[in-house]
């Protein structure tokens, strides 16, 4: 199934976070609330995020409604909820893909994504950003940095009607493996000196940080390259760089301990 808006059906936990099946007001419980609350909070209409749709969420809803023209029932209906998961649906919208490569293509969506500031919601790898990502999965033990990078692969892949270079992973060890099976694996080692400005590294690629021959802790998209640095578009990372941050954000890296699959 797709994960593009106007493809065909998308794919089933993405259709849970932007279908609104019946309307969510005060008295709700379980993940229908959770939904509203997570994307109150991503707007600023801060809460606590309980599951428990009281008269918080309510006075919440309110305040978005009123916000946005919606009137101020503090029922959340589609019209309400449409205009919550906007973010989310912009970034689902294909893009053109005339005179794009699949390397270019995948920058357009990774810089649509960016535009939105994705982040993390209601705790550590948590939220709907992260379900997307992570095909619905979420929780502190889902770190989604791979899934990010697959999912914009994947974007790229479906607007372009070609498969992916590799088939994607929410591991980095798993990308790093699937990069050396198709040749595509290019070492810390191969970039030293001169070789950083070569003709390969001048489009899109995915970045490695390594921990060991063995093992590789974070990933993201490389999207421009000098001599001493590559600028990335990257999820659950933040300004410093953890490799447990909390968003999708841009940020200039060093080549140090890193390896490439190239696209």
């Amino acid at each position: 199934m797709s994960v593009l808006l106007g493809e065909e059906k998308l794919a089933s936990w993405i259709q849970k976070e932007v279908e609104l099946k019946n309307s969510v007001k005060k008295g709700a419980r379980g993940m229908a609330a959770r939904r509203v609350q997570e994307w109150l909070q991503f707007h600023g209409f801060g809460l606590v995020i309980d599951e428990d749709f009281g008269g918080v969420t309510k006075k919440r809803v309110q305040q978005f409604q009123e916000d946005r023209g919606l009137g101020t029932s503090g029922i959340v209906n589609a019209a309400t909820f449409q205009e919550l998961v906007a973010p989310l649906l912009q970034v689902l919208t294909p893009i053109r893909s005339a005179n794009h490569t699949f390397p270019t293509m995948v920058l357009e969506y990774a810089k649509a994504h960016l535009a939105q500031h994705p982040l993390e919601v209601g705790g550590q790898n948590r939220g709907p950003w992260v379900r997307v990502y992570m095909k619905g999965h979420d929780g502190a033990e889902f770190p989604w940095c791979a899934g990010f990078v697959t999912f914009i692969l994947k974007q790229a892949a479906e607007t372009l009607g070609m498969t992916m270079p590799i088939q994607g992973s929410p591991s980095c060890d798993s990308l790093a493996a699937q990069g050396k099976e198709a040749g595509l694996f290019m070492k810390e080692s191969a970039l030293t000196g001169e070789n950083v400005s070569r003709e390969y590294l001048s489009g899109t690629s995915i970045f490695l940080v390594r921990r060991s021959s063995t093992d590789w802790t974070h990933t993201g998209l490389a999207t421009a390259f000098t001599r001493d640095a590559f600028e990335t578009i990257e999820g659950n990372t933040n300004d410093e760089g953890s490799r447990e941050g909390y968003e999708v954000c841009s940020r200039s890296r060093g080549y140090k301990k890193k390896d490439f699959i190239l696209l």
